[in-house]
């Protein structure tokens, strides 16, 4: 299985994976105000030893990161909280708004 990422929410960047040379921090947040840290993202989804689709199956009441999987890729948009990836945590608010995924998985930039 190939790398997989997403933008960031605030700023549009590509959340680069630690095999790029160009990892910067990232922040993952919930709706109920929790913050995971990642600083160094290996491509795989996971930030501050949370991983994204299990936090996405917890948001919406499942607890199986192959839920947060179907959630993300089969669902009605409007019917799904999200978690959302920032660079910079000062003063963003949660929004439930689905994260872009990164056309160049975190990686493959040239």
């Amino acid at each position: 299985m190939g790398f997989f990422s997403w933008m960031t929410q605030d700023t549009n960047k590509s959340i680069a994976n630690c095999y790029s040379g160009s990892a910067f921090t990232v922040f993952m947040l919930d709706d109920k105000g929790n913050i995971w840290e990642e600083s160094n993202y290996n491509g795989y989804g996971m930030f501050g030893g949370k991983d994204f689709y299990e936090l996405l199956a917890e948001m919406n009441g499942q607890t199986d990161r192959e839920d947060g999987i179907k959630l993300y890729f089969d669902n009605d948009e409007s019917s799904v909280k999200y978690p959302n990836l920032v660079e910079y945590i000062d003063n963003w608010q949660w929004q439930n708004k689905k994260p872009d995924e990164c056309p160049h998985q975190g990686h493959f930039y040239e």
